[in-house]
């Protein structure tokens, strides 16, 4: 269900942007993450935590609350005070994709008790295959999926999930392919299945698969982006074919609905800096990542632009989460 509140940020932050200079923290900042110590969410926030204190002596604290599909963590940012000190990390497939996907369990209204304060950082999907696949670029494979309707297999971390979507991006952008879904419960074991060659094709952040390619455990097809990333640069991009097909994972900061604007526009401003320091170039870059630097305002835009790109994605597959 789509809600208003968090696609509503204001439209103007004039006076709320010239009191945010004079926000300045007086106690630690704890910055929840639904998702285990070391996935993309958990750096996001430890990197940005590590150069707050380091270039402001600021005490910020990373709590993994996982559980429920990152949910926990979200709701302990909705019953925790709007005073700033408590934010979480929000991600694409909860705020984006998880609002269109018919069946997704939310156990909380994301556009009412929740606000968007910065999109932090984004990692290029990639689209993988079995090793002795029978396309080796993506015109082969759509003309290979074309003639061979329903025979093309992908794997995905379960229905509705993004590695779906993206899927049913690909398929509904190259004139609607027949290919067969195979839900596997977690990224791992999709990964290792295709890699036997018990599935044809997996989309995943391009982190997350790199240490398999470089092994020749599976073949990285494309990169899902308009440039190349760091971690694979030689890899052609998705977008030369399918200009479309430009899928950035991303990973921002949310709070309590309730969250003053002036202090919203101060975190805000703490956090995109931290993330955008020099000092993190090459941190982020080994990580796949790359600093995404929208406020409040365009952050909410970013949302709603997203839930109507993959709403269309699930009308036209007829996607329903489990």
């Amino acid at each position: 269900m789509l809600r208003r509140s968090l696609l509503a940020a204001p439209m103007i932050l004039a006076a709320a942007s010239a009191r945010a200079a004079d926000w300045v923290p007086k106690q630690p900042i704890k910055i929840l993450v639904g998702y285990a110590p070391g996935g993309t969410a958990d750096i996001a926030a430890r990197i940005a935590a590590d150069t707050l204190a380091k270039k402001h002596g600021l005490t910020v604290v990373v709590d993994n609350k996982t559980g429920a599909g990152g949910f926990i963590a979200l709701k302990a940012v909705v019953q925790a005070p709007a005073d700033g000190y408590t934010v979480g990390i929000g991600i694409m497939g909860q705020l984006a994709v998880g609002p269109v996907v018919p069946g997704s369990a939310i156990p909380l209204d994301l556009d009412r008790e929740l606000v968007p304060i910065a999109n932090l950082v984004g990692v290029p999907m990639a689209l993988i295959v079995r090793m002795d696949a029978p396309f080796k670029t993506i015109p082969e494979l759509i003309a290979y999926a074309k003639a061979n309707p329903g025979k093309v297999s992908y794997a995905s971390t379960g229905l509705g999930s993004t590695n779906q979507l993206a899927a049913e991006f690909l398929a509904a952008e190259s004139g609607g392919l027949k290919m067969i879904h195979v839900p596997y419960r977690g990224g791992a074991p999709a990964i290792a299945d295709v890699a036997a060659g018990n599935c044809d094709l997996f989309f995943a952040n391009v982190s997350e698969i790199m240490g398999m390619v470089n092994g020749g455990k599976v073949r990285a097809l494309a990169l899902a982006a308009t440039k190349p990333s760091p971690l694979a640069p030689d890899l052609p991009l998705l977008t030369k074919d399918i200009p479309s097909l430009d899928i950035n994972n991303w990973f921002g900061l949310v709070g309590p609905a309730a969250l003053p604007a002036d202090i919203k526009a101060g975190v805000a401003k703490l956090f995109l800096e931290a993330v955008a320091d020099p000092s993190n170039k090459d941190t982020l870059e080994k990580q796949g990542l790359e600093a995404i630097g929208q406020g409040p305002e365009a952050f909410a835009a970013y949302i709603h632009k997203d839930r109507e790109r993959w709403a269309k994605v699930v009308k036209a597959g007829n996607i329903k989460a489990e």
